[in-house]
C-alpha cells in the first residue's frame, strides 16, 4: 500500500499534532509532558523505517525514493531530533509556548527527511520550504532576546533569497528538460546554458540548508542566538537532508559540465572560511556555529565525487552520522551548563564538572577526526573517496583545514584543564541534558570502536533513481 511507504513521515505528523493538542490543555508547568508524544512518534518512525530497510523503489508516482539513502536519513534525523528534544523540557520550563516547540521541531524534521527522500524537483522544493519556515520560528523562539530575534531574521532573510534562487533554478531545469521527475531526468542532456544555470541555482539553494557558502552566514548566529535545543537541531538536522539531496542531484547528472568543479570550489571555500572564522571566536556557541560551517565543506567532498568513487556515498552517510552525534553532544553540554557560552566560563571546567568537560572534549575530538572516535572513520572515508574520485587537491585542502581546526578546539579544551576555575562551579540545567551528553559521548566512542557493521551497511546502500 503506497500510504504505508510514508509510515515514518506520517508518524512524525501524528506526533506533532498530538503534542500540539496536548499543549492546548496542559497548564504551563506541565508542558514538558508534550515531550512524550514527540518521542513516541520518533520511536514509531524509527521502527517503521527499519521495517522498510530492504525496500528499493520509487513510490507515489515516482516523487519519493524508498531506498538506502532515505533509510539512513530517517535514522539519523530521528535520532538527532530525539536527542535535541530531550534538552527542551528544562530549557523551556518558564516558556508559555513550550508545548508548541515539539510540534515545530517535528515538522522541521519532516522537512529534512523529505529533502533526503525527494525524487522529484517539486517535492524537493516543498521539503526545503517546510524545513525553512519551521526553522525560522525555532531560531527566533526567544523573541524577547535580541540575539534570538537577530538569528531568526538573518536566517529568514538569507533563506528567502536562497529559496527564491532554488525555485528559479528548478523552473529553469524543468523548462529545459521538460520534466521534474528524477527518473526521467537521470542522464538527461543539461549542457545548455539555461539548464546549467538552473543546476547552479539549485546547488546554491541547497547550500543554504547545508550551511555552506554562499548561504552560510546564518549558521553562527543561529548557533549563538537560538535556544540551545533549537540551535543543536538547526545546525544538524537540515544539514543531513540537504547533503543527501545534493548527492542525489549529482547522481542524476554525473556528466554535467562544471557541476562537480562548482561543488568542489564551494567545499574548499566553506571549510576554509568556517575554520578561519572560528579561530577568533570568544563565544563557544558561535565557535561551534562556525565549526558547523566548516563541517559542511567536508560533506561537500563526498558530493563532489558522487559516482566517481564507490566510497563516496558510504563515507558521506557515516560522516553525517558522526557530525550529528558530535554536534548535538557539544550543545547538550552547553545546555547542561545553562547556556554558558563565554570562553572564560569554561576555565577550570574539568575540576568543577569533570563529566561535562570530558563529554565536550570527546565531541570536539570527534569533529576533528581523532581515533578511535566515530569522527575518525567519517573523515578518513571522505579523504579516501575524494582521492579515489580524482580530487586529491581537495583532500589535501581538507587535511590542512583539519589541522587548522585543532587550534580553535584547543582554545576551549586547554583552559578547561589547565586554567583555574573562575568563581563557583556552574549550576546545571537538569538530569535530562546531562543524560543526553553522556549518551552522545558513549555513542561517539562506542560507534567508533564497533563501526564495522554500520560501515558494511552503508557500503550496501543503493541510491535511486
Amino acid at each position: 500500500m503506497p500510504v504505508a511507504d510514508l509510515g515514518p513521515e506520517i508518524a512524525l505528523i501524528a506526533g506533532a499534532i498530538a503534542a500540539l493538542l496536548l499543549a492546548m490543555v496542559l497548564p504551563q508547568q506541565r508542558l514538558g509532558w508534550c515531550l512524550a508524544p514527540a518521542l513516541v512518534a520518533l520511536a514509531v518512525a524509527a521502527f517503521w523505517a527499519l521495517a522498510q530497510a530492504d525496500a528499493v523503489r520509487l513510490t507515489f508516482s515516482g516523487t519519493w525514493a524508498l531506498d538506502g539513502v532515505t533509510l539512513w536519513a530517517r535514522g539519523m534525523i530521528v535520532a538527532g531530533t530525539a536527542l535535541c528534544l530531550i534538552l527542551a523540557p528544562r530549557w523551556f520550563a518558564q516558556d508559555r509556548r513550550h508545548g508548541e516547540f515539539y510540534t515545530m521541531t517535528l515538522f522541521s524534521a519532516l522537512g529534512a527527511v523529505a529533502m533526503a527522500g525527494a525524487a522529484d524537483l517539486m517535492q524537493l522544493v516543498m521539503a526545503v520550504l517546510l524545513s525553512s519556515v519551521t526553522g525560522y520560528v525555532l531560531a527566533a523562539w526567544h523573541r524577547d532576546w535580541a540575539l534570538s530575534v537577530e538569528a531568526g531574521m538573518k536566517y529568514f532573510l538569507i533563506g528567502a533569497l536562497a529559496n527564491a534562487l532554488l525555485v528559479i533554478g528548478v523552473i529553469l531545469l524543468m523548462g529545459m528538460a521538460g520534466t521534474s521527475d528524477y527518473a526521467a531526468l537521470k542522464g538527461a542532456d543539461v549542457s545548455s546554458p539555461l539548464a546549467l544555470t538552473g543546476l547552479a541555482l539549485i546547488v546554491s539553494g541547497l547550500a543554504f540548508k547545508l550551511g555552506a557558502v554562499p548561504g552560510h552566514a546564518w549558521m553562527p548566529d543561529v548557533a549563538e542566538g537560538a535556544p540551545v535545543p533549537a540551535a543543536a537541531f538547526l545546525t544538524v538536522v537540515p544539514k543531513i537532508g540537504a547533503a543527501l539531496a545534493l548527492y542525489r542531484l549529482v547522481h542524476l547528472f554525473p556528466d554535467a559540465e562544471m557541476l562537480r568543479p562548482l561543488i568542489a570550489a564551494l567545499s574548499v571555500l566553506t571549510m576554509t572560511l568556517g575554520n578561519l572564522a572560528a579561530l577568533w571566536q570568544t563565544d563557544v556557541r558561535r565557535l561551534i556555529g562556525w565549526s558547523s560551517v566548516s563541517q559542511s565543506g567536508y560533506a561537500l567532498m563526498a558530493v563532489t565525487v558522487a559516482d566517481l568513487s564507490p566510497d563516496a556515498l558510504p563515507s558521506l552517510l557515516w560522516f553525517l552520522a558522526a557530525y550529528a552525534l558530535a554536534n548535538v553532544t557539544a550543545f547538550a553540554v552547553i545546555a547542561h551548563l545553562r547556556g554558558r557560552t563565554a570562553l572564560a566560563d569554561y576555565a577550570g571546567l574539568a575540576r568543577a564538572r569533570p563529566g561535562m568537560a570530558a563529554a565536550l572534549i570527546v565531541a570536539f575530538l570527534s569533529l576533528v577526526g581523532i581515533p578511535p572516535l566515530i569522527g575518525f572513520m567519517g573523515k578518513l572515508g571522505l579523504f579516501i573517496a575524494t582521492i579515489d574520485g580524482g580530487y586529491a587537491w581537495l583532500a589535501l585542502a581538507a587535511v590542512l583545514n583539519t589541522v587548522v581546526s585543532l587550534f580553535y578546539y584547543a582554545r576551549v579544551i586547554a583552559p578547561m584543564y589547565f586554567a583555574a576555575p573562575q568563581g563557583a562551579a556552574p549550576t546545571i540545567l537538569g538530569w535530562q541534558s546531562g543524560a543526553a551528553a553522556v549518551l552522545g559521548t558513549a555513542a561517539l566512542i562506542g560507534l567508533g570502536i564497533v563501526s564495522g557493521p554500520f560501515l558494511d551497511s552503508a557500503i550496501a546502500v543503493i541510491v535511486l533513481p
